[in-house]
């Protein structure tokens, strides 16, 4: 009773259309659940996700929930998760992306999910990584063990936001490092992140995780660009 007297007085809204939610409605409205454009990558598993890595490095699977497109429904729900401080929405598609990714059978031998990490000044101006809540929804749905210890961002850099593609593509390198033991030796590891753009930031990630003994990689993110 006092949650409907809230919802009546502080009425929620959807974090794709800013309508109002119905009672049964979580975070995403039904429309915007139905309007959002899918990728559907998890189907197979040579989708143009995974076709952006190769070459690159070797991956076992790699997806995006769904495109993201300018003034598009998920620009609206990652923005506010990103800099607005909605971290229900990265819940939201976690649990939402998991229900689909348990027919996945390339990462059905996951160890551990690790997100791409932020820097330790950034995450003081921000307060939270942004993915957190996507991995730890990702973790419970998955029954995977979640691990923000083991990539680490070393150094600071600005926001790429506002950068081109080629000025993302050259800004990674030597950024991240990996700190391991032997516990994860010989494991699968699910790199997260937010949106797919050039990929050079999972590719630099990607690249120190396989200095793990035995490792192998796939990756999932919420949302890539088109």
């Amino acid at each position: 009773m006092l949650q409907n007297l809230i919802n009546l007085f502080f009425p929620k809204s959807c974090a794709g259309c800013n309508s109002f939610l119905l009672s049964n409605e979580y975070v995403i409205c039904t429309e915007c659940r139905h309007e959002i454009p899918l990728t559907n990558h998890h189907k197979l598993k040579n989708n143009e996700a995974f076709s952006k890595f190769y070459g690159r490095i070797p991956l076992e699977f790699a997806a995006a929930f769904f495109y993201f497109h300018k003034k598009g429904i998920a620009q609206e729900m990652i923005h506010k998760l990103k800099y607005k401080g909605h971290q229900e929405i990265g819940t939201a598609i976690g649990f939402w992306y998991a229900e689909e990714l348990k027919k996945c059978i390339e990462i059905s031998d996951v160890d551990f999910i690790i997100p791409v990490p932020l820097h330790a000044k950034r995450l003081k101006e921000r307060g939270y990584n942004q993915v957190t809540t996507f991995g730890e929804s990702l973790s419970e749905s998955l029954n995977l063990k979640y691990n923000d210890k083991i990539l680490v961002r070393n150094r600071y850099s600005k926001t790429q936001t506002t950068k081109s593609i080629l000025g993302r593509s050259t800004v990674v390198e030597n950024i991240f490092g990996v700190q391991f033991d032997e516990n994860q030796h010989n494991k699968h590891f699910l790199l997260i992140d937010d949106v797919i753009t050039t990929g050079s930031t999972l590719e630099a990630c990607s690249r120190e995780l396989l200095k793990i003994p035995g490792a192998k990689i796939s990756i999932v993110c919420m949302a890539m660009t088109q």
